[in-house]
This record gives C-alpha cells, structure tokens and sequence, in this order.
C-alpha cells in the first residue's frame, strides 16, 4: 500500500493561495505560513498531516501527493474544502 507524507496550507480563495505561493517562492518559510493562514487544525503544526495512504484524502489530493513531484510547493489545488497548497515530503508508491 502506498504511504505518503505531505504539508500543506488551506485557504478559501484561490487568489489568498496564490499570495501565500508568491511567498514560499521568495523564500518564506511554509510552516510559518500555514501557522499564520491556514484554516485546517494542521496549521497549528505548520501543516504538517503526518503519515497517510493513498485514499485517505480526497482525490484532488491524492493525485498531487501520490503523482507530482516530491518538496515542491504544488497548487492551488482546489477540494471541497478550500484552495491547497501541498508539499509531498516522501512517498513510497
């Protein structure tokens, strides 16, 4: 079974993501920012979702984590839930 482990930040808009990536690409630190701007209990952990597999988060989601390159920033990914931006730290797939 595949296993992943991701960051990411949450928002609801899409032009609010975007201002965090511009960010992340000057150089801001990404678990700063989720602390700061993102609306999912993860934040307080600087967005960090620990351990998962494949199936276990949506599949907008799991198509980033389980398919797109690992450390690099990838969104805004739009789910049901708001505008993500996502950082796959390792994966076994």
């Amino acid at each position: 079974m595949a296993v992943a482990a991701a960051v990411h930040i949450l928002v609801k808009t899409e032009k609010q993501a975007n201002e965090i990536l511009a960010q992340i690409k000057q150089g801001k630190d990404f678990h700063k920012l989720a602390k700061q701007h993102s609306t999912c209990p993860s934040g307080k952990k600087g967005g960090d979702l620990g351990e998962f597999r494949r199936g276990q988060m949506v599949k907008q989601f799991d198509d980033v984590v389980f398919k797109k390159d690992i450390l690099k920033v990838h969104g805004p990914i739009k789910t049901k839930f708001g505008y993500h931006l996502i950082k796959t730290l390792y994966r076994n797939n």
